[in-house]
């Protein structure tokens, strides 16, 4: 990777005069090894921990997780937010762990859609919910820097599963959920 960098440096012609561009190439290469595309190192299915589902339990929601990625046609990172829910059959996930599995699957090189349903594939996988809702809403840098330039455009994918693919009365009432807050009537 650092050689390939120090190419791309040489490629557009790049020298600062007076500044050290020799360790340039390692530390970027450091940058999308240990941060950017350190999603390749995790196994998502296994931060997805468990415990039993208590008695009673509703609908579980997880609002507002950040998360950047990768553009996988451009190379240009993209940044937004993960709205999780899922109604629990059996096993019920600690909160911590629906963001490591969101920063697992976004810190490689990626596609909205296929985060989306990764994201939901480990859900269904590990918790094997009644139904589950993945909806991202990222804006992409390479609409906003560069080719259409349109600042401030945001993309916004769901997936779904379960209950919530084939309900629309559930899926319209847990998106209210995700979307202002509500609490759901029992």
């Amino acid at each position: 990777m650092e050689r390939a960098i120090r190419e791309f440096l040489d490629g557009v012609g790049e020298s600062f005069p007076g500044d050290d561009l020799g360790a340039t190439p390692a530390r970027v290469a450091r940058a999308w090894a240990e941060d950017l595309l350190a999603g390749y190192r995790v196994d998502a299915d296994s931060e997805l921990t468990w415990t039993e589902v208590p008695r009673g339990s509703g609908v579980v929601a997880v609002r507002d997780v950040s998360f950047a990625s990768v553009c996988v046609h451009h190379l240009l990172p993209f940044m937004g937010r993960a709205q999780v829910a899922y109604l629990p059959a059996s096993r019920l996930a600690g909160l911590s762990k629906i963001g490591r599995v969101v920063e697992a699957h976004a810190r490689r090189l990626q596609i909205q859609e296929r985060l989306n349903a990764e994201i939901l594939g480990t859900l269904v996988r590990i918790l094997e919910p009644r139904g589950a809702i993945v909806l991202l809403d990222a804006e992409h840098t390479c609409m906003t820097l560069r080719g259409a330039r349109k600042e401030s455009s945001r993309l916004t994918t769901m997936a779904a599963s379960g209950i919530y693919e084939t309900d629309p009365s559930a899926r319209g009432e847990v998106l209210r959920l995700l979307s202002r807050g509500d609490v759901p009537p029992r």
